[in-house]
């Protein structure tokens, strides 16, 4: 800061009290002495009424007086009748030639005006004098004189007095402009500090209050700018997050949205592909036997059979998706839903060759839960551990409670998923093995359609690798 408020506060009282010392000095120098004569001048008049006051009626009262002035004020008496005969003189050893030459010079205007101030020159004692010429009411004449030495000495003492005073009070008053200056810009300083602060957006900081005064008024001010700042910019910062949220969400539909496009036309153009050249074999007779006809047949309704699970699948994908659909919850056991669901699929695990496992343990409970959508979720595990199994030919159906939970598991051996495709396996259409995911018929939408369903009821799901296989599982509400 190349000139702070402090300096020049400091500077501008520091030089503006030297002004003022230095100006008093010159008017010591050149108007002390001057208003020291007038002074002395009124001074003797005083004097010379209190005399003529008690002359000549009281003559002892009035040589007293007179003896006391001459002593307590420095003064010279002398009293001449109308003659110019000396009736009193205080300097008997000097003869009295300068007062009666004035007297003598001025009668006329001592006449008329009643007294004469002048300064003479006393040449045997080479000493300059205040003279005052006054003319008493009983027609004498009062010549009354003082030194101007002495007056001279007093206003040189005084001027050298000042001077010194002078160069003291510019000390002092430098200390404490100093200090006053420090102490009145100390909450300028701090309000500096605020601002910068607020620029560099923190509003962590905020103005003491400690005087009832502008600055005050200005501190409550900063304090409150900063308040609406702060609330103004968490505000943005807050609109700016979630429009980044939305744009990115967007695009994340966007993408999601050109990628369901994609995998949709993907999955439906082998099927159609096949039914039509199946379809144009059969219209031109391509194979004649009746076999083969059966079999181009078998081909289409099987294609077909596809895209309407395909279909199926991703209407009720899109209904669970968009919120429109609810869940009809009701409490019913968990234990008869498993059952059935396995009876169900034992056509299927006999022609897998497989022997599926249930654990006893919390199989009777009771739960809370849609059961149309929980034997939709088990459809889709078990399809889908079907559809991976090794040669072990391992598939076991677990339940465990925990907490108002319980959950649902379904094992099958099998190779692991790879690690990064843990997080991927439950997106529409996506396939950890395309290849073999098209031999036994998948859709790509199971999965998906349990994330939905589980996003709906808000309860976790979610898949392991085991030491010897796959688990998935999900979670329902434990009935109350």
């Amino acid at each position: 800061m190349t000139s702070s408020i402090r300096w020049r506060l400091f500077t501008g009282v520091t030089l503006l009290i030297a002004f003022f010392v230095f100006f008093s000095w010159i008017l010591n120098t050149n108007y002390l002495e001057k208003y020291y004569l007038s002074q002395k001048n009124n001074a003797l008049m005083r004097n010379a009424k209190t005399i003529d006051r008690l002359y000549p009626d009281h003559l002892e009262d009035a040589y007293l007086e007179i003896e006391s002035l001459e002593r307590n004020s420095g003064i010279h008496v002398m009293i001449l009748d109308s003659s110019m005969v000396i009736q009193y003189f205080s300097m008997a050893r000097r003869k009295p030639d300068t007062g009666i030459y004035l007297l003598m010079s001025r009668q006329d205007e001592l006449a008329q005006k009643g007294s004469i101030s002048e300064l003479s020159r006393d040449r045997f004692l080479k000493t300059d004098f205040l003279n005052l010429i006054y003319l008493l009411n009983n027609g004498h004449y009062l010549i009354l004189n003082t030194p101007l030495a002495a007056i001279e000495q007093s206003a040189g003492i005084a001027n050298r007095f000042f001077l010194y005073t002078g160069v003291i009070t510019i000390i002092l008053a430098s200390i404490l402009a100093f200090a006053f200056s420090r102490r009145f810009t100390r909450p300028i300083l701090e309000l500096n500090d605020i601002a910068q602060s607020m620029a560099r957006l923190d509003f962590t900081k905020k103005y003491r209050i400690t005087t009832n005064d502008e600055l005050e008024e200005l501190g409550q001010s900063i304090n409150s700018l900063s308040d609406q700042l702060n609330e103004a910019i968490s505000d943005l910062q807050g609109a700016n997050a979630k429009l980044k949220e939305d744009i990115e969400r967007k695009r994340h539909i966007d993408e999601m949205r050109k990628e369901f496009v994609y995998s949709v036309s993907h999955e439906l153009k082998t099927p159609l592909a096949l039914i039509q050249g199946y379809a144009e074999g059969l219209k031109v007779n391509v194979n004649k036997d009746e076999a083969s006809k059966n079999f181009y047949c078998e081909v289409i309704m099987d294609e077909a059979a596809k895209m309407n699970k395909l279909v199926k699948e991703l209407l009720d994908l899109s209904q669970l998706e968009t919120g429109y659909f609810k869940l009809e919850k009701r409490n019913f056991k968990l234990s008869e839903l498993l059952e059935r669901l396995v009876n169900k699929y034992q056509p299927i695990f006999n022609e897998k060759n497989v022997i599926p496992q249930m654990e006893k343990q919390d199989l009777d409970l009771l739960v809370h839960a849609d059961a149309v959508r929980v034997e939709q979720i088990l459809v889709n595990y078990i399809n889908n551990a079907l559809d991976h199994l090794d040669d072990s030919r391992v598939l076991i159906i677990k339940c465990k409670k925990f907490d108002k939970k319980v959950r649902v598991s379904v094992f099958n051996s099998g190779k692991p998923i790879p690690d990064e495709s843990l997080d991927k396996v439950f997106d529409s259409f996506y396939k950890v093995d395309r290849a073999r995911t098209r031999a036994y018929g998948g859709t790509g939408l199971g999965l998906s359609i349990v994330k939905a369903i589980q996003g709906l009821g808000q309860n976790a799901y979610g898949v392991d690798n085991l030491a010897q296989g796959v688990e998935f599982w999900f979670e329902i509400d434990l009935a109350e």
